[in-house]
């Protein structure tokens, strides 16, 4: 697997998408500010293997698309939501008592409740990652949860290729969430460029997903 070549025609293909091509970045920050709902259903587009990218339109199809997308994203975060209110709940109780030493305790299971939430969205995303891309190619929210044939395919992409995969796409986000976050420091005008970022970016990982997934000649 070309991990180099993926991350280059993802990033052309996101590229190609916006410049010199205002009208449809202009259209895509629309979508985005609509809650993300129509944003999500044109990277249902993009992980269908659409290339070049589409064009915005159809925002009938886009609300349905992207609503099915958020709902598998909540019903995957289910267990994060979970183990999330159990250590804020845990924590506050803690740091209500009042005294010294179960605060301590309090703070002590939260950051072990941080770190069982961190190992949980990595099992999740592992999982996510394919089954958003059956979701795009079936229309059916119930394939997204098909965890025989997700692992089939992660299976044929091979365990190590895939993690390492997964892997790229998490450091990406990890530093566009550094660039975001530099960005908000500034007024009003960090928020703006942040907004108009997101649909490229998405574009970006959206392409690579659906480059990993064709890797495995699934259909």
């Amino acid at each position: 697997m070309d991990f180099g070549n993926m991350i280059g025609e993802s990033f052309e293909y996101a590229k190609e998408a916006i410049a010199g091509n205002y009208k449809k970045w202009l259209t895509l920050v629309i979508a985005t500010i609509l809650f993300g709902i129509p944003l999500s259903g044109y990277l249902m587009k993009v992980l269908r293997g659409e290339n070049p990218s589409p064009e915005v339109e159809d925002w009938g199809t886009l609300f349905v698309d992207g609503i099915k997308y958020l709902a598998v994203a909540v019903i995957y975060a289910i267990p994060l939501i979970i183990v999330g209110v159990l250590v804020v709940r845990a924590g506050v109780a803690g740091i209500m008592s009042g005294t010294l030493a179960d605060m301590m305790t309090a703070f002590g299971l939260i950051a072990v409740g941080l770190v069982i939430m961190f190992i949980i969205a990595i099992i999740i995303a592992v999982f996510e990652i394919v089954g958003v891309v059956r979701l795009a190619r079936t229309g059916s929210i119930g394939e997204a949860f098909h965890f025989d044939a997700i692992i089939a395919t992660i299976k044929k992409l091979g365990w190590g290729q895939y993690l390492i995969s997964s892997g790229i796409m998490i450091i990406t986000g990890f530093i566009m969430e550094i660039i975001f976050n530099v960005l908000m420091i500034i007024p009003v005008l960090g928020g703006i460029i942040c907004l108009f970022l997101i649909a490229p970016f998405t574009l970006f990982i959206a392409r690579y997903i659906c480059l990993l997934y064709d890797n495995a000649g699934m259909a």
